[in-house]
C-alpha cells in the first residue's frame, strides 16, 4: 500500500466484556504493544457502550496511543429513541471512530443503505470518523452478485459526500459469509473486492480521495492470516472480531509485519 495510507487495525468486541473485563484486556494489550507498533499501525478498539467511559479513562490515564471506537450510533443528536446512543454522546467520550452498517446490523437489525448514510454523516458532523462496512451474503456470493451488491453499498455511502470527507473515510469489506464462521476470503478474493471498492470511489470522486481512503478487510481475521492479507496492495488494515477479544492474539495481528 502507499506510504500515505498508514495501516489501520480495529478490534470490534461486539457484545463481549463488561467494563472490568474490558479494562483488563486493554491493559494487557498495551503491555504487548510497543512504540514501534503504534508508529507502524493505527489501532482502534470498539468495546460495548457500557465500557466506553472506563476505557476512555484508562487510555487517557496511562497515555495509551490507541483510538477509542464505538460499534454503532443513531443518526439523530437526541430524541425519543429508547435504547439508542447519539453521536454527540460518543464525541464527549473522545470516541474517534464509529462503525456504521456492520454486517450484523444490516442482517439482524435490517439497517438499509439509507440508514447507514445518515449515520455516516452524523458521525462526521460530530468530528468523528466512520468505518463503513460493506459486504455480501453467502447466497449473493454464490449467485455471482458480489460486485453489484458491494458497488451499490459503496455508492450509497460516498455519492455526494464532500471529497475531503471521503479522504478520511474508512471502509471495511466484510463478507457476511465469513463473519464468525472461521471461513476467510483468500487474499486474492479479498483484494479483488477491495480493489473494486477503490475503483468505485475513484469513479465517483477521482484519484486523490480513492488513493487516500483506507479499506480494511473483516471476516475471521487471525494472527495466522493477517500478514498474507496485508501483503495485498489495496488492503490497508483489518476489522477484527473474535480474535480481538484475546490481547495476545490481537497484539500479534497488530504486529503482523514481524511475520514477514
Amino acid at each position: 500500500m502507499p506510504a500515505s495510507r498508514k495501516p489501520f487495525i480495529s478490534g470490534n468486541w461486539k457484545m463481549h466484556h463488561n467494563h472490568l473485563e474490558a479494562i483488563q484486556v486493554v491493559q494487557k494489550l498495551s503491555y504487548r504493544l510497543t512504540a514501534a507498533d503504534y508508529e507502524a499501525v493505527d489501532v482502534s478498539i470498539h468495546p460495548p457502550f457500557t465500557c466506553l467511559r472506563s476505557i476512555q479513562t484508562v487510555l487517557d490515564a496511562d497515555r495509551i496511543p490507541m483510538s477509542l471506537g464505538a460499534q454503532n450510533c443513531h443518526w439523530e443528536d437526541k430524541g425519543a429513541y429508547t435504547g439508542e446512543v447519539s453521536p454527540p454522546m460518543l464525541a464527549k467520550l473522545n470516541v474517534s471512530h464509529v462503525i456504521v452498517g456492520h454486517s450484523e446490523r444490516r442482517e439482524y437489525f435490517h439497517e438499509t443503505d439509507e440508514d447507514v448514510r445518515r449515520k455516516l454523516e452524523a458521525v462526521y458532523n460530530h468530528g468523528m470518523t466512520p468505518i463503513v462496512c460493506v459486504g455480501e451474503t453467502l447466497e449473493e456470493r454464490e449467485a455471482g452478485s458480489t460486485e453489484a451488491k458491494v458497488t451499490g453499498q459503496v455508492e450509497a455511502a460516498v455519492t455526494g459526500l464532500p471529497a475531503e470527507r471521503v479522504e478520511t473515510l474508512v471502509i471495511a469489506y466484510e463478507p457476511i459469509w465469513a463473519i464468525g464462521t472461521g471461513r476467510t476470503a483468500t487474499p486474492d478474493d479479498a483484494q479483488t473486492t477491495i480493489g473494486l471498492i477503490r475503483r468505485v470511489v475513484r469513479r465517483i470522486h477521482g484519484d486523490a480521495p480513492a488513493d487516500a481512503v483506507r479499506i480494511q478487510y473483516g471476516g475471521s481475521v487471525k494472527a495466522s492470516n493477517i500478514a498474507e492479507l496485508m501483503a495485498e496492495p489495496d488492503i490497508d488494515g483489518a476489522l477484527v472480531g473474535g480474535a480481538s477479544l484475546d490481547p495476545d492474539e490481537f497484539a500479534l495481528i497488530v504486529q503482523y509485519r514481524n511475520a514477514n
